[in-house]
């Protein structure tokens, strides 16, 4: 099987799982303290997603910013995107992929309206920063961009974010995550699964899953509400 064709699999194991759910199966395996990333990583709008994780580092920059105005702080500024502030791992995001980045806890606006739409475009599933990370969050909240952050942004990169590392071990939220470790997402905040136990934790996220759905349609029955696709199998 290859990686691609391994992570389909995995992605349609979590595909109806609830964070909630992801938890606790992380619990049945000794997981109780390791894999949520801390709560103040909240979503920018209600949504759940789920994906393979794609890892980046940047640091904060270290400066100096040349004391330049006008036209050329733009030729800076560009000379910034293409030479400091880059994206490289924006070139190998596949369907499937949750984007990780780890911006050093950095307020700046790293991704908004436009590149956000380019990771989706490749077939991202969503974003997860420990930094601000986001702006233009109003656009990207109509563009329903699934994002999850400490914070929004209004800054951007000059002078302030520069790009380290790819495909490599990050810490977000006190959590260390791995490319290829499986991240969920949704209104609870989010969890990292790790690689090696993912198909196990499936198996018991699943059980847990179809049980909170037998309890509540029997509740929901004895209401006399209608069931819906949240106690439906």
């Amino acid at each position: 099987m290859t990686a691609q064709e391994d992570n389909k699999k995995l992605l349609a194991l979590y595909a109806p799982l609830r964070v909630a759910d992801v938890r606790d199966g992380m619990d049945w395996l000794g997981y109780h303290h390791y894999g949520s990333l801390s709560a103040d990583i909240r979503p920018l709008w209600r949504t759940r997603a789920c994906g393979i994780a794609r890892t980046a580092r940047y640091l904060p920059f270290e400066g100096p910013a040349p004391l330049v105005r006008g036209d050329a702080y733009t030729e800076w500024s560009n000379h910034y995107y293409n030479t400091v502030a880059t994206y490289p791992w924006m070139q190998d995001i596949e369907p499937g992929d949750f984007i990780v980045l780890d911006m050093s806890g950095v307020d700046v606006g790293l991704m908004g309206s436009d590149n956000t739409l380019s990771c989706l475009a490749k077939g991202a599933r969503g974003i997860v920063t420990n930094g601000g990370g986001i702006r233009d969050s109003d656009e990207c909240i109509l563009q329903k961009v699934p994002v999850w952050c400490r914070f929004v942004s209004q800054k951007m990169d000059q002078a302030r974010i520069r790009f380290s590392e790819k495909d490599i071990p990050v810490a977000l939220g006190g959590v260390a995550i791995r490319p290829g470790d499986v991240i969920v997402a949704d209104g609870d905040g989010v969890i990292a699964v790790p690689r090696c136990a993912a198909e196990e934790v499936a198996l018991y996220a699943s059980r847990e899953l179809r049980n909170d759905k037998a309890n509540r349609k029997e509740k929901y029955l004895a209401l006399g509400w209608e069931p819906d696709r949240t106690v439906l199998p």
